[in-house]
């Protein structure tokens, strides 16, 4: 805080500055500000090793970030891009490997690509299969196209409840996985780290604890939202043949995700809102899928790469960041096996 009790991070209107994020990954948090993204994770020996990734410039502060509508491709990017090669690095710092890694390399660029690739199969080409089925059968598409109206807006509302089915489901079946179950700890750390942040509180865990596990602006809220705004958006387009349509869902990703973005945007800025409350309860209830309440450890680790980010940003001094005394028990007992085994 500072000396007049204004929060560094809050102007003088009491709006926060820069909307600040972040994701879970392997034993700890990567928490973006507007030039750094910090990674924290905790290596077998319970140390917090800390990585930062200069963010590109043109992408996060130039005209781009500022452009309503194509600065929710670049979220998108954000997500898919700099949160995968994130992960990857914990993962390696998280079993003992060496901790020098270079995020950019043929590894990483094929990873992302795979997954981008597996992502659009799963939760965009086959409910657009399903439902093309589905409205064959009840004769709402007896060829399986349709022209714009209400039988094209019914397969594709169908396309959507299948699309969101799946997105719970998977995400319910993961998290019932011990090493999910703690990375999900960790996405709550995250959004409490920076729920108390915005709140102008204390950055220590037993304080950050007190916060809401939720946030406005999570990624799955954004998925959420997304999936509500390709009901309205591929309404405007029917049902064309099935080539067509797979290449329409291919197409819209960057449109829906523009939209999607902004809506978030408008929701996170407007919260106290009555209306925007109710709004976003779906998105709120969601985000108990992906989210455990942490532990103070793992709370920890989140406002160490958040304080990073904050350095970087120069909001706080680099000597005022301390990192803790290695914490052998907060280790997750899989990982540390399997580094003891990577070892010998």
């Amino acid at each position: 805080m500072s000396q007049n009790g204004q929060h560094p991070g809050v102007n003088a209107q009491g709006e926060i500055k820069f909307s600040y994020g972040g994701q879970a990954v392997i034993e700890g948090v990567m928490m973006r500000g507007a030039h750094t993204a910090a990674i924290a994770v905790r290596d077998p020996k319970g140390q917090i090793v800390v990585h930062e990734q200069p963010l590109n410039a043109t992408l996060y502060r130039g005209r781009i970030a500022r452009t309503p509508f194509v600065r929710g491709v670049v979220g998108l990017w954000d997500a898919l891009g700099l949160g995968t090669r994130a992960l990857m690095w914990a993962a390696d710092v998280a079993i003992g490997e060496d901790e020098d890694v270079n995020f950019n390399g043929p590894v990483g660029w094929a990873t992302i690509a795979v997954s981008l690739a597996i992502g659009v199969g799963i939760f965009f080409l086959l409910p657009t299969a399903a439902a093309t089925g589905i409205g064959n059968v009840l004769g709402l598409t007896p060829d399986g196209t349709a022209p714009i109206g209400w039988n094209a807006t019914l397969v594709n509302l169908i396309e959507n409840v299948i699309q969101l089915g799946i997105l719970i489901v998977y995400i319910w079946a993961i998290g019932r996985i011990p090493d999910v179950k703690r990375l999900f700890g960790y996405h709550g750390a995250e959004h409490k780290t920076i729920n108390a942040y915005e709140a102008g509180a204390e950055l220590t865990p037993e304080i950050v604890a007190k916060y809401p596990i939720e946030h406005p602006r999570c990624g799955t809220a954004f998925l959420l939202t997304v999936v509500f705004v390709s009901i309205f958006v591929f309404s405007l387009i029917g049902r064309p043949s099935l080539p067509l349509l797979i290449l329409s869902r291919v197409i819209f990703i960057p449109v829906i995700a523009g939209i999607a973005y902004e809506l978030l945007r408008f929701t996170a800025r407007n919260i106290n809102n009555p209306i925007i409350k109710i709004i976003v309860k779906p998105n709120l209830a969601l985000q108990h899928l992906t989210t455990r309440q942490p532990d103070l450890h793992m709370i920890e680790v989140a406002i160490v790469a958040f304080k990073h980010v904050l350095a970087s940003e120069g909001m706080l001094k680099r000597e005022d960041i301390a990192i803790p005394e290695p914490r052998p028990e907060a280790v997750s007992p899989t990982l540390a096996a399997a580094a003891k085994e990577a070892k010998t």
